[in-house]
């Protein structure tokens, strides 16, 4: 077994290289951080990661550097004229419901933050407040989704979220550290600095 490889998804550009070697898999628990995967991973649906990716910054301006404050703020007219907005001038997933969604999840949110004093305690409940640590051999043996990620979507969709099913939580949960996913030839899955992250 080689150790210095890597995730086999993360060979394809040097983009989706530097994201799973900074990012996926390791513990984040920042309102900001895990709003704003949960609004890429919602984009990604019917697309792949490395477009997601390569519009990252766009959406991070387009959508108030994921403030949900701000977010939850905006008046249904003023989310339509913003979607408009966002579509001329920025290279996002041209989405119009996908793009809705970040303002009414942000409204989600701003109410799960309300009763649970950040968002970070509702959603990390599904792994009980620590990271799941996977022992994959390949990619191939990494699930899309599991009765941890069924029960988010189930939880979330129940609080007024969208365009969050059981493959896209899944998706976050691998992308925040819930889970860690790297297969075990990946150099990051031996790397302690992949077990840290903010909160933790």
């Amino acid at each position: 077994m080689t150790i210095n490889s890597v995730c086999d998804w993360a060979n394809h550009s040097n983009l989706e290289r530097q994201y799973h070697d900074n990012e996926w898999g390791q513990p984040h628990k920042d309102d900001n951080y895990l709003f704003e995967f949960l609004t890429l991973e919602g984009a990604q649906a019917g697309l792949n990661w490395y477009t997601i990716l390569k519009k990252r910054a766009d959406y991070r301006i387009a959508f108030e550097d994921y403030n949900i404050d701000k977010l939850a703020a905006y008046s249904d007219h003023d989310i339509e004229l913003r979607i408009t907005e966002i579509i001329d001038n920025y290279e996002v997933v041209r989405h119009r419901g996908k793009l809705r969604s970040v303002f009414t999840n942000a409204r989600s949110a701003k109410v799960l933050q309300m009763q649970y004093g950040n968002l970070a305690i509702p959603l990390w409940q599904f792994v009980n407040n620590e990271p799941v640590i996977n022992h994959w051999s390949s990619s191939d043996d990494v699930p899309i989704a599991t009765t941890a990620s069924l029960a988010m979507s189930q939880f979330l969709k129940h609080h007024g979220f969208k365009y969050i099913g059981n493959i896209t939580c899944y998706a976050f949960m691998q992308a925040v550290g819930m889970v860690n996913d790297h297969t075990i030839n990946c150099h990051c899955y031996h790397s302690d600095t992949n077990k840290k992250g903010d909160g933790l």
